[in-house]
């Protein structure tokens, strides 16, 4: 066969097309649509509604979807290349895409090996994986399955300092590349999906695991808590969550009422209502870390950040699940953009496909964090599913890079847009 180029895009699709000769379909559906309702149709209400949810109507939901088909992109002709370069520069090392998988919490509700598969798959594929605080998988284990392969950690700051200061140490010890800490979640947003179906998967014990695992954690569960003012009935379903929280307790070594009070504890403690800028300062001094701050999307609040000496911002509304009727992130990437200075941005919410991807970096955006897709490939197929979600994202921003005659990621820009005033024609 002639060599007419090759590269991640056309690479994916000969091995798409050339199984379907022999009547082998892919695992995880290619469009976006399709995955989500593929684990609809895995997951139980609950677990799917914690994934797929937002906040109040979901609007910012809509808002993130609706500002990516704002955006048109604008090809050129006869001037691409047999492969594109992919790589981009961030935080002093070269990554060979812009990718980044964003941090989920409670991913055992996908999947029972959670976090490991995903950190599995990310190693594989060469993509970071940005641990979160709400990781069902303690980040030392998904660090020892990830190998060298670049990994970030994400931090909730709640009201125990002290907690949280031992999250950064251990961050440090696994080798995590930055810090992400997460602005957008000092209050968990109103989520009618899971209120709806009574659904908190930490009352289980789900997603506390860096919790259940940090020594600073486990030392205050000797401190009694008091008890809820409204004790609930002892129906069915609450001695099932409760079975459900003594084996996850036996799994990191506590006794059903240590696991209790730990479920408890982090109930009344993981959230801080009243964090502010001298927080950055002083995380700033407890790590020599990169510090990378997430949930930005008002242009002064880039400036503050780059006079409090941290190292990159991320524009996200964390899916739209935090806020109802929040601006759509992408709408607020290119004032944060041009407000940040020097600070690399990088891009959060509503990513679906690869030309999303290819959208964000050219408003500006220095790589792009994907979640909920892959959360999705999680549930269908594991660890391979998580596989076959990057796969396809970067196979598609790859073709479309070679299709609007971009040579290299780092050159798409402003000149690959339509106008504003063509972009918001139907």
């Amino acid at each position: 066969m002639t060599n007419i180029g090759s590269g991640r895009g056309r690479t994916r699709q000969t091995q798409v097309y050339v199984r379907g000769m022999g009547g082998e379909r892919p695992r995880v559906p290619v469009a976006p649509e399709r995955l989500q309702e593929a684990a609809r149709a895995k997951l139980s209400p609950a677990d799917f509604a914690y994934i797929a949810g937002g906040a109040g109507a979901e609007r910012t939901m809509r808002a993130n979807l609706a500002a990516f088909e704002r955006v048109r992109l604008i090809p050129r002709r006869l001037v691409g290349s047999r492969e594109r370069d992919l790589s981009v520069e961030l935080l002093g090392r070269t990554l060979p895409t812009p990718l980044l998988l964003a941090p989920i919490g409670v991913l055992e509700s996908a999947h029972p090996e959670a976090d490991l598969a995903v950190a599995r798959a990310a190693a594989a594929e060469g993509v970071p994986f940005i641990f979160s605080s709400q990781a069902s998988v303690p980040m030392e284990g998904c660090a020892a399955a990830m190998g060298e392969s670049p990994r970030l950690f994400q931090l909730y700051w709640g009201t125990d300092d002290e907690v949280t200061r031992s999250f950064v140490r251990r961050a440090e010890a696994c080798g995590a590349a930055a810090i992400v800490l997460t602005l957008d979640t000092t209050l968990l947003g109103w989520r009618p999906r899971d209120l709806d179906l009574g659904h908190l998967p930490f009352l289980r014990g789900r997603g506390i695991a860096q919790y259940l695992s940090d020594p600073v954690f486990r030392s205050r569960l000797e401190i009694p808590l008091p008890a809820p003012a409204v004790q609930p009935p002892r129906t069915p379903a609450l001695i099932r969550a409760g079975s459900e929280l003594a084996a996850k307790g036996r799994a990191f070594g506590l006794s059903p009422s240590q696991m209790r009070a730990a479920a408890a504890r982090f109930t009344a403690t993981y959230t801080r209502p009243d964090l502010g800028w001298d927080d950055v300062s002083r995380l700033r001094k407890w790590t020599r870390l990169p510090i990378l701050l997430k949930g930005i999307l008002h242009p002064d609040d880039a400036r503050e950040a780059a006079r409090r000496g941290v190292d990159g911002l991320i524009v996200s509304n964390h899916g739209g699940r935090q806020i109802d009727g929040e601006i759509g992130a992408l709408d607020a990437l290119p004032a944060v953009v041009a407000a940040a200075g020097d600070l690399p941005v990088l891009f959060d919410s509503g990513v679906r496909t690869g030309s999303d991807v290819a959208k964000a970096l050219a408003l500006g955006a220095r790589a792009v964090l994907l979640g909920r897709p892959y959360a999705y490939g999680l549930a269908l197929a594991g660890e391979a599913g998580v596989r076959e979600v990057i796969q396809n994202v970067l196979a598609e921003f790859d073709l479309t890079l070679g299709l609007l005659g971009v040579r290299a990621a780092r050159d798409l820009g402003p000149g690959n847009l339509a106008p504003p005033s063509l972009s918001t024609q139907p």
